[in-house]
């Protein structure tokens, strides 16, 4: 990755040190039709997901749980006007991981013969596509009372002046050139629920770089489930059941 990505003060681009998220912003609750939602922004990347279910599957000879995953971006998501928001094959391939990491964090017993639909619309893309959808989608399948083993959040990670992991890439630091890691993990069992490189990395910063993604997913816990709390307050204190009628 380009020196130019790190100042002699240690500082990026943005103005964060090596090791700092970008600004996360998350909300539940965002629409009222879905059985549940969540907005969710980090840095510039601005992404909604809604949660259907769960209901009967069309075909329900499963024994578990069907996840069924939809990716999309939105036409003015990117600089350039995009001509396919979805079908075509990044969105394909997205769906594909999402669907796979979320089976990985939902107790899929729990729902035999039943389907989970779980859409995910980027509205804006600045980098971490994937990241920042997983974590949305985490935040609307709680919200839609989904049980899960645990939160699964994402985060990625890359290599500034050879040496130096960054964490939480943006997309001007993704298309310099530099490998970057992306890595879902289930945070409070160590657990990893996906893991993909852009380009290989040497074995020697492997290591590091990985630990840095995973302690960005471990960061991004405390800031969802914060959320995810201060949400449940605000419902508990708003809501007919949590008022006292004399």
């Amino acid at each position: 990755m380009s020196k130019e990505l790190l100042s002699d003060q240690g500082l990026r681009l943005d103005g964060r040190r090596a090791n700092e998220l970008r600004r996360v912003r998350c909300r539940l609750g965002v629409f009222s039709q879905p059985d549940g939602s969540a907005y969710l922004e980090m840095g510039n990347t601005k992404v909604l997901a809604a949660v259907y279910g769960p209901h009967q599957a069309k075909k329900a000879n499963h024994d578990e749980v069907v996840v069924n995953c939809q990716y999309s971006m939105a036409t003015f998501s990117t600089g350039e006007r995009k001509t396919r928001p979805r079908g075509d094959r990044k969105s394909q391939e997205m769906t594909i991981h999402l669907q796979e990491t979320l089976s990985a964090a939902i107790m899929t017993d729990l729902y035999p013969r039943s389907q989970i639909d779980v859409f995910i619309e980027v509205l804006q893309s600045d980098g971490g596509n994937y990241c920042a959808s997983i974590n949305a989608a985490t935040l609307a399948l709680i919200d839609a009372g989904i049980c899960l083993k645990e939160y699964v959040c994402a985060c990625t990670a890359s290599l500034a002046n050879d040496d130096v992991a960054l964490m939480d890439v943006s997309n001007v630091e993704e298309v310099s050139g530099g490998p970057v890691l992306t890595v879902a993990t289930l945070p409070k069992s160590g657990k990893i629920a996906f893991m993909e490189m852009s380009q290989r990395f040497h074995l020697d910063c492997l290591p590091k770089v990985l630990e840095c993604a995973t302690k960005g997913a471990k960061e991004l816990y405390e800031i969802l489930d914060k959320a995810v709390r201060d949400h449940l307050v605000e419902v508990g204190s708003t809501g007919d059941w949590g008022i006292v009628i004399k």
